[in-house]
């Protein structure tokens, strides 16, 4: 299925975002993806919480109404103190804000569209916006929207709050100064499977499509070379871009030897049947017998006659660690059929003894006292909920949830984004270990 985008421009979303605190937007509804429709537009965005529409006309305006309280269709006038019209336009350096003039009436709550006092969205399924009569609300209509009613386009926002920053961080890291960077990098380069027979730690990266897993083998990439790299291909298409197992060795620099770690990247989960990476194939996958190039076929299982199977598999072969990698921006947004699948995967899993970690990626993106500033990664009460969540909709520990950021738009490194992204891999060595343990315990040897 396609992406669907929205239509802001960054100096638009920056003053539209000047209208609140320190939030997020996510895009719920777009007139012309799913239709100028009031069915549509109540399908999508009842039951949200707080939303902000958000329409676009020739005159270049952008202009509507934001609501703190849920679309219901009870056909009543709803107080709502937090209620406001605005209008953006690029001659003005900032946005009309306008609120009610009674200081309570924010909006009808009717089945056709978004009716706030003196502007009716959607209403008769059209792209022309009716001017309410006798409102609460009071603007000059030049200002707020050039005058010009016939839209272009109209979206819908669920606006997320960010609940500010913690006193104490939720969980201990040092990322601050290369010495951090320094011994993380150490660890991993000296590190030395317990099985004398592996050389190198397998970790198998399953998720969702376009949830960032391999961006993730980039950025551990572009950490050990010292620069931004992109071997891996990454994109935001709606169907998986990797369509082939792969293994990912790292070069510990430019010409060294290979790290101790083996990144393998898969098709994405999805949520079709036939579509996606397949829950069987992930146990061949565990077992060692997909190879490096094999090409899936989403419509059947791996076929053990196929080019890249490998018959007689040794532990070296296998996955000793299994990571899913979820995008923050999106888990709250997890469709019942993604969970299922995913409880799926992960049982599967369980059955295998492989232990399991999550990143959580493009926490930047989730929480704008991030983006502002990586260091409070582990201050966000947002991000501390969002791996809360993560951990129960997943069934695992909170403290098996890695919050990262991927390198994506950057052409520099930075300290504090490589800080994370290794405590990531040293974690996942860690995990690996006690696979290990579990393998010894059982009765075989660490050093066959």
């Amino acid at each position: 299925m396609s992406v669907v985008k929205s239509s802001l421009s960054v100096d638009q979303e920056k003053k539209l975002l000047s209208l609140f605190g320190h939030v997020r937007l996510h895009l719920l509804y777009k007139a012309s993806v799913h239709g100028y429709m009031s069915i549509a537009f109540h399908s999508r965005c009842d039951g949200q919480g707080p939303t902000v529409l958000v329409a676009y006309n020739k005159a270049g305006f952008v202009f509507g109404g934001y609501i703190s309280k849920d679309y219901a269709q009870t056909g009543q006038a709803i107080n709502d103190d937090k209620a406001f019209l605005y209008g953006i336009t690029d001659q003005r350096e900032k946005p009309l804000r306008v609120s009610s003039t009674d200081g309570q009436y924010g909006f009808t709550d009717g089945a056709y569209g978004l009716n706030v006092g003196a502007l009716w969205f959607l209403n008769n399924n059209t792209a022309t916006v009716q001017v309410v009569a006798g409102n609460c609300y009071a603007f000059e209509g030049e200002e707020m929207h050039g005058n010009d009613l016939q839209l272009t386009e109209c979206e819908v926002y669920r606006v997320e709050g960010c609940e500010g920053l913690l006193k104490t961080p939720w969980r201990k890291i040092d990322l601050e100064g290369y010495g951090t960077k320094d011994c993380l990098m150490d660890y991993i380069k000296n590190y030395k499977p317990e099985v004398k027979s592996v050389v190198q730690a397998r970790v198998l990266l399953v998720g969702p499509v376009g949830a960032g897993k391999s961006s993730f083998f980039n950025s551990i990439n572009s950490v050990f070379k010292g620069h931004v790299t992109g071997q891996a291909n990454t994109g935001s298409a709606g169907t998986s871009l990797t369509t082939q197992f792969r293994t990912y060795s790292i070069k510990a620099e430019q010409g060294g030897k290979a790290l101790p770690l083996v990144l393998c990247d898969t098709m994405g989960l999805e949520e079709g049947p036939g579509a996606g990476l397949d829950i069987d194939d992930i146990t061949s996958i565990l077992k060692g017998h997909v190879q490096d190039r094999y090409q899936f076929n989403p419509s059947m299982s791996v076929q053990t006659d196929g080019v890249g199977f490998c018959k007689s598999p040794s532990l070296k072969d296998m996955i000793h660690c299994v990571v899913y990698v979820l995008d923050a921006c999106k888990v709250t947004l997890l469709s019942a059929k993604m969970v299922d699948k995913l409880a799926a995967v992960r049982k599967r899993i369980n059955k295998m003894g492989v232990p399991q970690l999550v990143l959580l990626t493009k926490v930047d993106e989730a929480c704008p006292l991030v983006r502002e500033d990586l260091t409070n990664i582990y201050l966000s009460h947002y991000i501390e909920r969002m791996t809360r969540e993560v951990s129960v909709c997943l069934g695992v520990s909170q403290s098996c949830v890695l919050p990262v950021k991927n390198y994506s738009r950057e052409f520099e490194l930075d300290i504090h984004t490589d800080i994370l992204l290794l405590t990531a891999v040293v974690q996942m060595l860690r995990y690996t270990d006690d696979y290990f343990d579990d393998i010894y315990q059982a009765g075989d040897q660490k050093s066959e």
